[in-house]
């Protein structure tokens, strides 16, 4: 089993004496973890699935041994998809913060790593639909049901993590084509081999975000001192 940089007892545990007012906290606990796990590792979309796998099932697995009253299923099963969707949201950012580098200097989005890279930018949403199904088809009793109502409910609404792809794709596109016009180019040996990399490139990425952000949240809580 998939289990690398993931604390999967840790998340059964959380689900499986979870109340109905920790729906937040099991949120955000999903995507704590669900970031961490992606950071530890290149954002291919092989790893990305897996990890998004592993933590809707732990979360499946421990609501199935959950037996305390009055707690509603598909409501802390729809805060977990919404934790893996915020973390998912993140690495799609990182994704596009590496991708203009490459667009700023001038690389063709027709460059075949380019090409892949943005197509995986669009499959996103699609890998995290796919890792949640998986894990509602392993799930039995009332999960079931209950996996599915949740996925359903938003494959109509729709998730952050596909509306920051379908922006991302629409601004990088828009961001070449005016590189183009302004005769940017790059050199193609140096960028070709800084795409060769890309994947850590991004896991770089989205660990620096992530760093800027515990950062600038400890500066506004020593300023409230």
């Amino acid at each position: 089993m998939f289990k690398a940089g993931i604390d999967q007892d840790a998340i059964v545990q959380m689900f499986s004496q979870a109340t109905a007012r920790q729906g937040e906290v099991l949120r955000k606990a999903v995507a704590d973890a669900t970031l961490k796990a992606l950071q530890g590792r290149e954002l291919t979309l092989t790893n990305i699935r897996k990890v998004l796998e592993t933590v809707s099932q732990a979360a499946s697995t421990g609501l199935g041994r959950n037996t305390l009253p009055a707690v509603d299923i598909g409501e802390l099963l729809g805060k977990a998809f919404s934790g893996l969707d915020a973390a998912l949201l993140q690495a799609v950012q990182a994704h596009r913060k590496a991708l203009q580098q490459f667009v700023d200097q001038g690389l063709a989005l027709q460059e075949k790593h380019m090409k892949d890279a943005m197509a995986n930018i669009e499959k996103m949403e699609d890998v995290l639909f796919a890792s949640v199904g998986k894990a509602a088809q392993q799930a039995t009793g009332a999960l079931h049901p209950a996996w599915d109502q949740v996925l359903a409910a938003m494959k109509l609404k729709g998730t952050e993590t596909g509306a920051q792809a379908a922006s991302t794709v629409e601004q990088l596109m828009a961001q070449a084509q005016t590189a183009m016009r302004e005769g940017r180019a790059a050199s193609l040996r140096s960028a070709q081999a800084m795409m060769e990399s890309y994947a850590t490139l991004v896991s770089g990425v989205l660990i620096g975000m992530s760093e800027g952000l515990e950062s600038t949240t400890s500066e506004a809580t020593a300023q409230k001192k």
